[in-house]
Order: structure tokens, then sequence, then C-alpha cells
């Protein structure tokens, strides 16, 4: 089930003495948290709106001015607290998912329809994205690339892929 709240970044501490803080972002790309005028802070089983005043991109960190916090100390008081975006506040383009959308993903041989294994995790490496699949408590590592990744359903929670030679050769029968 697609998480209604995703985790986008995190408090990591401020900048100058007016209660700016500084965000590292969880997204592909920092101007992607620079777009919100809203996010949201978890409060137990709550998520609680915080305004955004202005954000900007400053290295690797995002700069942000958030609506009530005007002081360092009111600042410090968020160090370390995750922010999160709501899925209805954004568009991805045609094509595109996010990673936790992906983790569960049940995933099968493109031509065989044989089930491979099950997404675990998302390593991101700089040349492409690298997907942890499980099956049978073994882990397996695929590199997301053209070759090998043909279609991809999160709706349906089904990857088919054609994987690399030898990757997958260790098992005689895998199991669903």
């Amino acid at each position: 089930m697609k998480q209604k709240y995703i985790e986008s970044g995190k408090f990591v501490g401020t900048h100058g003495v007016r209660g700016t803080l500084r965000v590292q972002p969880w997204c592909d790309t920092p101007d992607f948290l620079c777009q919100f005028k809203r996010l949201y802070l978890k409060s137990g089983e709550n998520f609680d709106q915080i305004k955004i005043k202005s954000s900007k991109v400053h290295g690797n960190v995002v700069l942000m001015d958030v609506e009530g916090i005007t002081t360092i100390e009111l600042a410090e008081t968020l160090r370390g607290r995750v922010l999160f975006v709501s899925r209805e506040d954004f568009k991805l383009e045609e094509g595109a998912y996010l990673i936790c959308d992906l983790l569960g993903c049940k995933v099968f041989d493109f031509d065989s329809e044989k089930f491979l294994g099950e997404i675990c995790d998302v390593s991101k490496t700089g040349a492409n994205d690298v997907w942890h699949i499980k099956n049978n408590g073994k882990e397996y590592l695929i590199p997301v690339i053209p070759d090998v990744v043909k279609e991809v359903d999160v709706m349906s929670e089904k990857v088919l892929i054609t994987p690399l030679p030898g990757i997958f050769d260790e098992i005689e029968e895998i199991k669903e």
C-alpha cells in the first residue's frame, strides 16, 4: 500500500541566528524539496503541517525558513526531525516512481515469468541504482539499467527483469 506521506529530508542544523534551518534532502535533487510551501512533521501517528516561508539550495543542503521559527533556539528544537511531503502535493513524470513504492514489489523473469524475489532495498551508486532482491533468505543485487529492467508496475507491485547471466544460476528452483 502506498504511503500518503513520504520521508523527504531531515533538519540537521541551523544557519545564522534568525531561525533558518539546514535540511538534508532525501530527494533525487535538493531542488525538488524547494518546490513545497508546506511539509509535514510526524507526531506519534499524526502528521502536522508546517508552512515554508522560503527555501533555497545551499551546497548539498536546503536552507529553509519555517513559519513561526524566528530564533536559533526555536530552530534547534527541530534538529533531527524528519520532514515528510504529502503524495497529494506532487506529480511524478510518466514512468517515474518513488523508491518507497518499489519496496515489497515482486520481481519476475521477463521471459519465463519465474518468481525471482522481492525488492527489499535500493542502493544509489551514482552510475545507476541497484535493487536488492531477497529470496529464501538470500539477497541478489540487480543493476537498474535498461538491459535488465524491462517493466515496472508499482500499482500492481510487479517488476519484470532480464537478469544478467549468473546472478540467479545457483538456485535450482526459485520459489514464490
